[in-house]
């Protein structure tokens, strides 16, 4: 919807640019017209002013709020996340985007291992959750969530990468 609004007000505008130089020009266009008046010109002003704030910061705004609302991952060709995925999603933002780089979380941390790359399945996830990961020269704690959540969060990186929730 947004992208429809945006593609209609450049359609206007070249409207407004085609009746310009088809009226003779800038020249052209002010002897038709009359002085504008007080009110018009604080009109104009004012629609200026209004267009400014729409294209600048409603537009972005609406996009960037689309974007972060999306409760999918086009990546890993996931349509919709189910609630406990997306459950997943917030508890991996919290706790392991500081360390990991997850795409599908906008997470790009270098201290750990890079998900995307790794592409765990799910009972790996769980187990590096459960136990924890040193082999000697990691720092990943045992038990950063527990139960549902870890769950819920080994759910969502196994889906996020392309592999099975189960």
């Amino acid at each position: 919807m947004a992208v429809l609004a945006f593609v209609l007000l450049f359609v206007l505008l070249g409207l407004g640019a085609l009746f310009l130089a088809m009226s003779g020009g800038p020249r052209g266009a002010r002897e038709r017209r009359k002085p504008p008046s007080r009110r018009g010109r604080r009109g104009a002003t004012l629609l200026f002013v209004l267009s400014i704030l729409l294209l600048g910061i409603a537009v972005p705004a609406a996009v960037i709020a689309t974007e972060q609302s999306r409760d999918s991952i086009p990546e890993a060709n996931v349509k919709q996340l189910t609630e406990l995925q997306q459950r997943g999603r917030e508890l991996f933002s919290q706790r392991c985007k500081n360390c990991h780089t997850l795409a599908a979380a906008k997470a790009t941390a270098r201290v750990g291992p890079n998900l995307d790359d790794l592409r765990p399945p799910k009972a790996l996830v769980l187990d590096a959750i459960n136990k924890g990961r040193a082999r000697g020269i990691g720092n990943m704690a045992a038990g950063l969530v527990e139960g549902e959540d870890a769950e819920a969060v080994a759910q969502f990186v196994a889906v996020a990468v392309g592999n099975p929730p189960d």
